[in-house]
């Protein structure tokens, strides 16, 4: 357990990666952090549904169904400045999430009061949208490499396994699930550091 627990959010959507979602909820809850999980539309008791992505020697990841995971806040009316850190999962979700203009301002708050920030395999499509990559690294699902380097950032290329994980200041990005611990001890590592 850290010396001083944390609020975090994280903000999911209907099939967002179940892996990606669940499997660092049940870490920072290890470690005794409060972790709110959150979705437009939805108030806390409501779900959503995931899907798992796999990596089977196909082209992409196949995708399966999930389970339902379960949203523990209301968004709508929720403040960022109450929240130590933000975690974006990957999975499909991002795709549409990043539509969202109030999504998109609780990533800016994020970014620019330099709290520990935290997006895997297609979270970072979320941080093109909000135009917070420009000058710097971010590691993605490889698929998402082209929307990274079109907002001006620089893409990290993953490891093969895809289990590695980069930080640039405030920032930790993975490629995918197989990163959770590479990518969930640089985040714990910063939300320890956090004043």
């Amino acid at each position: 357990m850290t010396a001083a627990p944390k609020r975090v959010l994280m903000i999911v959507g209907d099939f967002v990666e179940d892996y990606e979602a669940m499997v660092p909820l049940q870490i920072l809850q290890c470690a005794g952090h409060q972790v709110d999980t959150v979705c437009p539309g939805k108030t806390a008791g409501d779900y959503v549904v995931t899907a798992i992505h796999d990596f089977e020697g196909h082209q992409t990841y196949s995708e399966k169904p999930g389970h339902r995971f379960a949203i523990s806040a209301d968004f709508a009316g929720l403040k960022p400045e109450n929240y130590d850190a933000l975690v974006l999962p990957g999975g499909r979700a991002p795709e549409y999430l990043r539509l969202n203009e109030q999504v998109l301002a609780i990533v800016r708050h994020f970014d620019t009061t330099r709290k520990p920030l935290a997006a895997i395999c297609h979270g970072p499509q979320i941080l093109v949208a909000a135009d917070v990559l420009n000058g710097r690294e971010c590691s993605s699902y490889p698929a998402c490499s082209p929307e990274i380097s079109k907002a001006g950032g620089t893409y990290v290329s993953p490891a093969d396994t895809m289990d590695s994980a980069h930080v640039d200041g405030n920032l930790v990005t993975a490629p995918a699930w197989p990163a959770h611990p590479a990518w969930m001890r640089a985040f714990l590592q910063l939300l320890d550091n956090q004043n």
